[in-house]
This record gives C-alpha cells, sequence and structure tokens, in this order.
C-alpha cells in the first residue's frame, strides 16, 4: 500500500450514492476530460467519493484531486475553501479546472494536469540499465 492509500479517507455511504448519481449526469467538461484521462491510462477515478465529498476526478496514488469551479456565489466559494482545505488536511493537493478552460484548451488542460502528476520509477531491464530512469507517461 502507498502513502496516498494510507491517508485515504474512507468515503461515506450519503457521498458514494452522490458519486454515482454525478457519474450518470457528468457536464461536457468532465466527459471530455475523462475521456482524455481514461487514454493516457494513468489510474484517474472520477467522481469520485473521498471521506464526505465527492470529487471530479482523483489520482490517489499521487494525493491530486482535481475539481471543477462550478460556483460562483461567494457563500459557495467560501464552502469551496472549505472543502479544499479539508482536502489538503488529509494530505490531498487540489487542481482546480474551470469549464471555460476545457472548452477553450483541452489539450493545455490535459498537460497541466500530468504535469501534476510524479514520474514513475521504471523496474530496471534485465541487463541492469534504466534503473535511475523515469517513466513520464
Amino acid at each position: 500500500m502507498n502513502s496516498a492509500e494510507k491517508i485515504r479517507p474512507r468515503p461515506t455511504s450519503a457521498a458514494k450514492t452522490r458519486a454515482l448519481r454525478l457519474r450518470k449526469n457528468e457536464t461536457y467538461g468532465e466527459r471530455v476530460v475523462w475521456q482524455a484521462l481514461r487514454a493516457l491510462k494513468m489510474n484517474f477515478r472520477r467522481q469520485a467519493p473521498v471521506g464526505s465529498y465527492v470529487v471530479d476526478f482523483a489520482h490517489f496514488a499521487s494525493g491530486l484531486i482535481i475539481d471543477g469551479f462550478h460556483h460562483s456565489l461567494p457563500e459557495r466559494q467560501e464552502r469551496d475553501a472549505e472543502r479544499d482545505g479539508w482536502f489538503r488536511r488529509e494530505g490531498f493537493r487540489v487542481l482546480r479546472i474551470a469549464e471555460p478552460d476545457v472548452r477553450a484548451d483541452l489539450q493545455a488542460v490535459i498537460a497541466r494536469i500530468v504535469a501534476e502528476i510524479p514520474p514513475t520509477p521504471t523496474r530496471p531491464s534485465a541487463r541492469g540499465k534504466g534503473a535511475d530512469r523515469y517513466d513520464v507517461r
């Protein structure tokens, strides 16, 4: 078990139910980002329950949470700030991506997400070469 899995808070049953509903009712931005992330085979989860919250995408191995800017009202922004603070206290990093950014330049958004994932060490080859090289996915 890696460090991100050790700190992952157990989802509540309400969060699990909400996650299932949100997967069925995704936004355009969530759908196209999900398709791009799946194509990269980087082990992201969509509409993932984390504690009592549901996030748009999570990469638990690196502790990265990706969420949108869905709320423009000040009270909703305050709630999002509290939520982000909770994620950070639990050991996650939060990356917020706005839907207009996805619509304007999906490739830039995906590049930004990929840049947040640390490289994974590759296994040494049979001849012992490559032990210090990294797979940048």
